[in-house]
C-alpha cells in the first residue's frame, strides 16, 4: 500500500470517529460556546493562540482596492473588473467538537476571503457531480458544454462592423482546451489558454519571460499544475452552464441555508461577466478576489463551512455533498501533492503546517484567510487577516492546548 492510500483510509477511519461526537450550531448566530477546559483543552494555550494571531496581524493594507493596485493590479491588463471592500481587525475562531471555544475580533463582520472561495466553487461543482450533471471527473468538458451567448451591451454599433464575428463562446474548442477534463480544471492543471471576462490567461502572475506570455507551448492537461485565476473563472462558468443557475443561488438552496449560515454572505463576479441561459441573465461569479469578487463573508460563516467540510460534507445527518465527492477533493494532485481540488490545501508535505497532522487540510486565501480542518483532531480554526508566515504558529498552539 502506498503512503496516498494510507492516508485515505485514516481520513476515512477519522471522519467516522469525528462524526459520532461532533455538535452542529443552529442557525445564524445560535452557536454554543464552552470553555476549553471543558473539552479538555488547555485555557492557557489557547489564550496563548489568540494572543499570538493577534499580534501577528496582516500589515497589508486594509483597503483591498488599494492593496489590489499595489499587487496583482501590477500585472498586465490587472485593472479591477469586480467589487473591493475595506477588511476588518484580525479575526478567528477555534472550533473542537462542534462548539466556539474562543473567539475574536470581528467574526459576523462580511470580508472578501479571496481564493477561499474556490472551495466553495469546488463544491458547486460536485453538486453538479452529485446530480449526475457531470458523469465523471475525468470526462472532457468541452461535449457538456452548451453554446454559452456572453451578453453584449447595445451601444449603438453598426452591426456591420461586427458581421462574421463569433455571437456565442465555446471555451473549450481547439486542439488544448478540447482535451480538458473537469479533473484538470479541479486540480489546475488544465493549462487552459484563451481569454476571459477581458483578462488573457497569460496576464495571472505572468511569467518574468514576456516572450513567452502569448505564445508559449502549452503543458499536456494534467501534467503541469499553476494557480491561475483566469481558469478557475472558466470552471465557474462551466459550472453554471451545467446547472443553468447562478453559483451562489445554488450554493445557498443546497448547502449554505442547510447548514445555517447567516443571509449575509454574497459571491460576487465581475461587471462584464454576464451571459444569457435560458433566457435568464446570469452572473459568472469569480473563484476568487484577484480582479475583485468572489465571496464576501463572516468568520461565522467560514466557520460552518470548515465543519462542513470537517464531515466530509456532512450536516447533522444530512449529507450535503457527498462523501465521495469529499474524499476525492482530499486526494492530492499528480503534479502538486500538497493540492486535492480547488482549494483544498492538503498537508501530504507538512512544508506550510509543520505542526499539524499530515491528514489536515486548509482552505487558504489571500489576506491571509485561513480555514483549518483537523479530522484526527475534530477541529477547525478560522483565522483572518494574519501574516501567511503565522499560520502554522496558531496551528501549533491550539494543538498544544490538546496535550
Amino acid at each position: 500500500m502506498n503512503k496516498h492510500s494510507f492516508l485515505f483510509l485514516v481520513v476515512l477511519f477519522l471522519t467516522s470517529s469525528v462524526s459520532a461526537q461532533s455538535y452542529f450550531p443552529g442557525k445564524w448566530g445560535d452557536w454554543e460556546k464552552k470553555n476549553p477546559s471543558q473539552l479538555g483543552l488547555d485555557p492557557a494555550q489557547i489564550d496563548s493562540a489568540v494572543q499570538y494571531a493577534q499580534r501577528m496581524e496582516s500589515t497589508n493594507l486594509r483597503s483591498m482596492e488599494e492593496n489590489h493596485y499595489g499587487t496583482f493590479g501590477r500585472e498586465p491588463f490587472g485593472y479591477g473588473i469586480g467589487p473591493f471592500k475595506d477588511r476588518g481587525p484580525q479575526t478567528g475562531i477555534i472550533i473542537k467538537d462542534g462548539y466556539i471555544v474562543a473567539e475574536w475580533g470581528e467574526p459576523f463582520r462580511v470580508d472578501m476571503t479571496h481564493s477561499v472561495t474556490k472551495s466553495f466553487l469546488s463544491y458547486t461543482v460536485g453538486l453538479a457531480y452529485d446530480k449526475g450533471l457531470i458523469r465523471d471527473v475525468n470526462d472532457k468538458v468541452d461535449p457538456y458544454m452548451a453554446p454559452i451567448l456572453e451578453m453584449q451591451w447595445d451601444d449603438n454599433r453598426n452591426k456591420a462592423d461586427h458581421y462574421g464575428s463569433p455571437k456565442i463562446m465555446e471555451p473549450f474548442k481547439g486542439d488544448h482546451n478540447s482535451k480538458i477534463t473537469w479533473n484538470h480544471l479541479l486540480r489546475q492543471t488544465s493549462d487552459w489558454e484563451g481569454t476571459l471576462w477581458g483578462k488573457p490567461d497569460w496576464a495571472d502572475r505572468p511569467s518574468r519571460e514576456r516572450s513567452e506570455w502569448g505564445n508559449r507551448e502549452r503543458k499536456e492537461p494534467g501534467s503541469a499544475y499553476e494557480y491561475n485565476d483566469v481558469r478557475v473563472n472558466v470552471l465557474a462558468l462551466a459550472a453554471m452552464n451545467v446547472l443553468r443557475e447562478p453559483l451562489p443561488k445554488v450554493l445557498r438552496e443546497i448547502i449554505m441555508d442547510k447548514i445555517g449560515a447567516s443571509p449575509t454572505w454574497r459571491w460576487q463576479g465581475y461587471e462584464n461577466s454576464w451571459v444569457v441561459i435560458d433566457g435568464q441573465q446570469m452572473q459568472s461569479v469569480s473563484g476568487g478576489g484577484h480582479w475583485g469578487g468572489g465571496m464576501f463573508i463572516s468568520a461565522r460563516d467560514q466557520a460552518r463551512f470548515g465543519l462542513l467540510t470537517l464531515h466530509n460534507g456532512n450536516w447533522n445527518g444530512e449529507q450535503l455533498v457527498s462523501e465521495e465527492w469529499n474524499k476525492m477533493a482530499q486526494t492530492p494532485t499528480e503534479a502538486q501533492s500538497d493540492y486535492g481540488f480547488m482549494n483544498w490545501f492538503l498537508n501530504t508535505d507538512k512544508k506550510r503546517l509543520p505542526s499539524a497532522p499530515e491528514s489536515a487540510f486548509f482552505h487558504l486565501g489571500s489576506g491571509a484567510n485561513m480555514v483549518y480542518v483537523d479530522q484526527e483532531n475534530n477541529l477547525v480554526i478560522v483565522a483572518r487577516w494574519i501574516n501567511g508566515s503565522a499560520m502554522d504558529g496558531i496551528v501549533k498552539r491550539v494543538l498544544k492546548s490538546l496535550e
